[in-house]
């Protein structure tokens, strides 16, 4: 049986609380962050953390919550909040239908995330108003094709879901298209902010610089798979050739997360 160890920090960055847990798996530690800011909580955490979220959640002051994308690591809590609470949760116009309904998931991913309980959602809009501040909710898809961002100008803060995550993805889940996600980054770099809040990577400081470097990862990336297809190498063997690592995700998911997933999208021009 996978023994796997749990923690959970509080910490506070210019006006924002935020919750850090994690799941220590053996060999390859997975945190999640939730976010709470001006009456709002922006994402959940999964519900296999929830003892470790329960001291922030009691600590968080907010009346609706606002959900980056529809994956159990960032709704797992919902139920659970709105049950305790009765707040709303705001959710992409394609994900509400979902939200009502039992969310299976891979055995793995129900081991580490757990499962997430059916909740009540609405369909987000361009903008939304806070108890001072006016958000811009911003179409950021890649990741997921439900993905946004919410973007604070007041605060100079984007609150980026996953889109971001690391400035070097080596694997990504199966539905992801890297090329999309390339697009989304282009999109909110051209906004005004300087922090950055990342569902795994925490606070960001000098978000820009680090936007570009994904960006610029992505460009690389593109070029290389490119140049190695027209020397006539198939998909795996480019993917051997560019992601030599076994990262041990692939074998533990049957390739639901793999390089394998970017090359074909470079190939098939997303």
């Amino acid at each position: 049986m996978l023994k796997i160890e749990k923690s959970s920090e509080i910490k506070r960055e210019n006006g924002v609380l935020m919750s850090k847990c994690t799941a220590n798996v053996p060999g390859s530690p997975m945190s999640v962050y939730s976010f709470n800011v001006d009456g709002i909580l922006i994402d959940t955490g999964s519900s296999s953390l929830l003892e470790e979220f329960k001291a922030y959640f009691s600590e968080a002051d907010f009346d609706a919550i606002y959900i980056t994308h529809f994956h159990e690591d960032h709704i797992g809590n919902v139920a659970y909040l709105q049950n305790q609470r009765d707040v709303p949760a705001f959710i992409h116009s394609s994900s509400t239908s979902f939200t009502p309904k039992p969310f299976r998931i891979p055995t793995y991913r129900q081991i580490v995330w757990g499962e997430s309980a059916p909740f009540s959602s609405t369909a987000l809009d361009e903008t939304f108003t806070s108890r001072n501040h006016t958000w811009e909710v911003i179409e950021t898809p890649g990741h997921t094709k439900d993905h946004v961002t919410f973007y604070n100008r007041d605060l100079g803060a984007m609150f980026t879901g996953d889109l971001f995550v690391s400035p070097k993805v080596k694997v990504v889940l199966t539905e992801e298209n890297i090329l999309d996600t390339r697009r989304s980054l282009q999109k909110i770099e051209a906004y005004d902010f300087e922090d950055m809040y990342c569902c795994h990577a925490g606070y960001v400081k000098n978000a820009k610089e680090w936007i570009r470097l994904k960006i610029e990862y992505i460009d690389e990336l593109e070029g290389k798979v490119l140049t190695l297809s027209k020397q006539g190498k198939d998909i795996y063997e480019i993917t051997a050739e560019l992601f030599p690592k076994p990262y041990p995700i692939i074998a533990v998911s049957n390739t639901e997360w793999s390089p394998v997933h970017m090359v074909r999208t470079i190939l098939n021009r997303g």
